[in-house]
């Protein structure tokens, strides 16, 4: 039996779908921000094309969150905890929800516009991979492999728009590209692992997720390690290629992965859902310690460094 709601319930469980809890995620965009100001030697300008991109990106998220609770409703129905959000369990007007989608999607590309035309492709392109990646025929999410690859795209496009933020005069380097991209790979491999360890039973989970019924713990977790492998191969080829200090940050880099593959052991980890993971404290303070680390090898030069390469390369 449908519960009966005020109109003010009913409106808020409109606007729960949008999930601006997630909106946190969109801070990917920042190191692409950082990058680009730190390659191209450009100075950050405008602060507020920087609050703009951010702005932007989170309404394209939301929007995309609209559809995935709206066409995931059957499937949430055998999860533990979602099968409580609003659209699984309330009776939901299908004509609001379009409308709640378009007025994101919409939103998120008017604020594009007056960034770049750069970010307005690249905002699309991300509006774009929620449609693939849920609607039907297409529906990339319920492909084994193919659903962690094409769901972590996201996350090099948020590194895009944070570059294109700042400059469009050059192009990022693929190998930084290919490196937060598998990155991303990493952390939903890592979601999925912790999701399927929580249902702990291959039939509901499968119920629940269609790419459960190829996966097991073991698969998901050697994906997540060649995930994490090909992301610092590919990160460290970018940190050789465009100042070498930053390879004392790979061992900390391979330590960030680490701390966060423990986390997916947990009972209801925050790895299932990454908008917690601040109540993860050790994670915090490990990551605030890798970001100075981080800048403080772009602002520093260690010519000791520079003269083993050269010693290495001439030895071979």
């Amino acid at each position: 039996m449908i519960e009966s709601h005020s109109p003010q319930k009913r409106l808020y469980d409109y606007f729960r779908i949008a999930r601006f809890d997630h909106w946190i995620k969109q801070l990917f965009v920042l190191p692409g921000v950082f990058f680009a100001w730190a390659l191209t030697g450009g100075i950050i300008q405008n602060f507020v094309q920087i609050i703009l991109s951010f702005f932007s990106t989170s309404f394209i998220a939301s929007a995309n969150y609209v559809i995935n609770e709206w066409l995931d409703a059957n499937n949430d129905k055998f999860h533990y905890e979602k099968k409580n959000r609003a659209v699984a369990s309330r009776n939901l007007k299908t004509k609001y929800i379009i409308f709640e989608y378009l007025v994101f999607a919409l939103l998120g590309i008017l604020i594009s516009i007056c960034i770049s035309r750069a970010v307005l492709i690249l905002e699309l392109c991300l509006l774009l991979m929620g449609i693939v990646y849920n609607v039907r025929p297409i529906r990339l999410k319920e492909f084994p492999y193919i659903d962690v690859i094409s769901e972590s795209i996201n996350n090099a496009i948020r590194l895009l728009i944070g570059w294109f933020t700042i400059t469009s005069l050059f192009l990022p380097p693929i190998s930084i590209i290919l490196g937060y991209w598998f990155g991303g790979a990493f952390l939903m491999a890592v979601k999925r692992f912790s999701e399927y360890r929580s249902i702990s039973d291959k039939t509901k989970a499968a119920l629940y997720r269609k790419s459960f019924k190829y996966y097991n713990e073991k698969i998901l977790l050697i994906s997540a390690v060649l995930y994490a492998l090909l992301s610092v191969f590919f990160c460290g080829i970018f940190l050789i290629k465009y100042r070498i200090e930053l390879l004392i940050a790979v061992p900390f880099l391979c330590g960030l992965f680490c701390v966060y593959l423990n986390i997916s052991f947990k009972n209801d980890s925050a790895a299932q859902k990454p908008e917690k993971i601040y109540k993860e404290k050790f994670l915090i303070v490990y990551l605030i310690f890798f970001i100075f680390l981080i800048y403080i090898l772009t602002s520093v030069n260690i010519p000791s460094l520079y003269n083993m390469l050269e010693t290495t390369l001439i030895m071979a």
